[in-house]
């Protein structure tokens, strides 16, 4: 698909995420800056469908890329469930029957690592995603999240329309949340070593055991990856985005820590739940079909968002 001349529409566009896809579509020479909206909450509540025609009657567009969602971390899961699974499910379903309704070429939507079953054999490959149920603290999320897969695939079937779904493995890098309420473990991370060494403060303490394990993908890194599939792949099968890497907790707690240099204790407060086991995804297909590799390694990765963290907090 080329850009030139095609309105794409952004939900969650000032997000996490967002923010980074839209920058890069700032920087793409076919996309002209006039023709990016970005669907702001305050003025469009996507659980409502009269705001989501009001959305697609004011903004026109031919593509849009779906990264809007209620997240947060093992904490909030767990507490919000009911909220989590009513707000996803709702801006998903509703979104992309409206794009149906309005003839929109293309629609892309992005889903959540967190879709896949608990107990998955690593790497996950895309074939298993329905061979189990998902881990149980953020079940309610992925499975309102993955209903955006089944609706995508019946709605090519049915009335061929052209959206895809994407699967991208736990993100980071700067403009994260570090909200120690909802935030997801690298920024969590980075905020308790960082006021920790700042109060002189003799221990930290981290949920879980440390030894469940994640893969990590730089929000920029990302940010060209679903640009990249927008361009380029135009089939409802779901595709891992990722960078391979597979790290345990505890190590890249230990990491994290070195890079920020508190010298007290590490306590982990083994009552609090791991999450899922491991995670780890199979990256093949996405280089196979749109050509994405991920380009930031851990390391390099880690350090920007420290930078970025540390010269907000100033």
């Amino acid at each position: 698909m080329n850009f030139k001349d095609k309105k794409i529409l952004v939900t969650g566009g000032k997000g996490f995420l967002g923010t980074h896809l839209v920058h890069q579509l700032r920087k793409n020479e076919q996309v002209l800056e006039k023709n990016i909206f970005i669907a702001k909450h305050k003025d469009y509540d996507l659980r409502e469908q009269s705001d989501i025609k009001k959305l697609l009657k004011d903004t026109s567009p031919e593509i849009i890329i779906h990264l809007a969602a209620k997240v947060g971390g093992i904490g909030y899961n767990q507490n919000n469930p009911a909220t989590l699974f009513y707000d996803n499910l709702l801006m998903g379903v509703q979104l992309i029957e409206q794009a149906r309704l309005n003839d929109i070429e293309k629609f892309v939507a992005v889903g959540t690592i967190c879709a896949y079953p608990k107990f998955t054999k690593v790497p996950f490959n895309e074939e298993d995603l329905w061979n189990g149920y998902p881990e149980e603290t953020n079940a309610p999320y992925g499975l309102a999240k993955k209903m955006m897969l089944v609706q995508s695939q019946a709605y090519r079937q049915q009335y061929g329309f052209n959206s895809i779904y994407l699967l991208p493995v736990n993100l980071y890098g700067p403009n994260d949340n570090f909200d120690l309420n909802n935030s997801h473990v690298i920024p969590a991370l980075i905020r308790k070593f960082t006021e920790a060494k700042e109060n002189n403060l003799d221990e930290v303490i981290l949920w879980g055991t440390g030894n469940a394990s994640r893969e990590f993908l730089y929000v920029e890194d990302c940010a060209n990856a679903i640009i990249k599939a927008t361009q380029q792949y135009n089939k409802s099968n779901p595709i891992n985005l990722g960078s391979g890497l597979e790290i345990r907790i505890k190590t890249l707690a230990n990491k994290i820590n070195n890079l920020i240099g508190f010298k007290g204790n590490i306590i982990w407060d083994t009552t609090k739940p791991d999450g899922q086991p491991r995670r780890c995804l199979d990256i093949s297909k996405a280089e196979k079909e749109f050509g994405f590799k991920a380009q930031t390694n851990l390391n390099e990765g880690l350090k920007k968002t420290i930078e970025w963290y540390t010269s907000q907090a100033q």
